[in-house]
């Protein structure tokens, strides 16, 4: 009997990448593996971890959901070296929110996330016309300029912040409830990009001066992609103040720009779930690599570079191109 190699989705795409001819139970498995596993990963982890690693993927999360909000951005064409001023907007929010009017917790973080998102939108609203570095620059600065405010005009506590910010009920309502947004916000976003007004977010990037003449607003719409990237950070950034239960100036660090673009850049610009990828490694990685002290910056440094180097793609792309190329022996008819 004469056998052939055969690749395992021969015969189940048809004419494009979500549409599928499926004619066993395999193939749907085969389908269905790459976003089956993700999920029940992050839905069964909490159960298994012990306190210290429940905290480090709670981490995980939160700055998943920063590279997705800054992937939302560089496929609008905004590349943001200021996810930090999205973060900090919304954790203030929360936390003012919650200390000075008494807010519960649960119903602070959905009024934090949209009002961060609004002042964020106006922030950046007059420099939406600025191209390139010169919008990334804005970014960069405005955070900086935020922390000196608060520390000159003592607002909000000044620089020692606000304290006893009421924490959220439990620890697994923590837990499943940043996990529960980061898969909402991969698996939504990611259906709102491959539908027609993403296919316009795209094309502003690709060509804005052609989708001008097509008579699209590229400003409208870049203002509403702003809008839905910032209040994606700013939930972020409010829940953070109530797993702490402290805000202060320490949540416009650089951390909260820096780590975000990484994660997206390691695991794959473009795909959102690349930019989870990327969180699920560095993140950990940073963790582990606590215990060497200084030398943590060296060789989180070096790992950066190898990445970036060996696998420009990112990691994801990396993944996913292998994963299309499994092959299975058949017979030959």
């Amino acid at each position: 009997m004469e056998r052939r190699k055969e690749r395992i989705d021969r015969g189940i795409k048809v004419r494009a990448g979500d549409v599928f001819a499926l004619c066993s139970w395999r193939e749907m498995l085969y389908l269905l593996a790459p976003r089956l596993i993700p999920v029940l990963g992050f839905l069964l982890l909490p159960l298994i971890l012990d306190n210290y690693w429940q905290k480090v993927l709670l981490s995980v999360a939160a700055f998943a959901l920063l590279a997705i909000s800054w992937d939302i951005l560089a496929q609008s064409g905004m590349i943001s070296l200021g996810q930090a001023l999205f973060f900090g907007l919304g954790a203030y929010c929360s936390g003012v929110l919650t200390h000075v009017f008494g807010w519960p917790p649960l119903l602070a973080l959905p009024v934090a996330a949209l009002l961060g998102g609004l002042l964020s939108t106006l922030c950046l609203l007059p420099v939406l016309r600025l191209r390139g570095v010169y919008f990334s620059m804005v970014t960069l600065i405005i955070p900086l300029m935020l922390v000196r405010v608060v520390e000159a005009t003592k607002i909000f506590g000044g620089t020692e912040g606000l304290s006893g910010i009421a924490p959220l009920p439990s620890k697994w309502i923590e837990l499943y409830l940043i996990v529960g947004a980061l898969l909402a916000a991969l698996f939504g976003f990611r259906r709102m990009l491959d539908s027609d007004y993403g296919l316009v977010l795209k094309a502003i990037k690709d060509n804005d001066r052609s989708v001008i003449n097509a008579g699209i607003n590229i400003y409208w719409f870049k203002a509403q992609a702003l809008f839905i990237a910032s209040s994606l950070a700013a939930l972020t950034g409010a829940f953070m103040t109530h797993v702490y239960m402290f805000v202060g100036m320490p949540v416009f660090a650089l951390d909260y720009s820096i780590l975000p673009i990484a994660a997206a850049v390691v695991g794959g610009p473009g795909t959102l779930a690349g930019a989870t990828v990327g969180a699920v490694i560095l993140v950990p990685l940073s963790e582990v690599l606590r215990g060497i002290g200084g030398l943590r910056i060296v060789f989180y440094g070096l790992f950066l570079v190898v990445f970036i180097v060996a696998l420009p793609e990112g990691i994801f792309h990396y993944i996913q191109r292998k994963y299309h190329q499994f092959e299975r022996w058949v017979e030959v008819q």
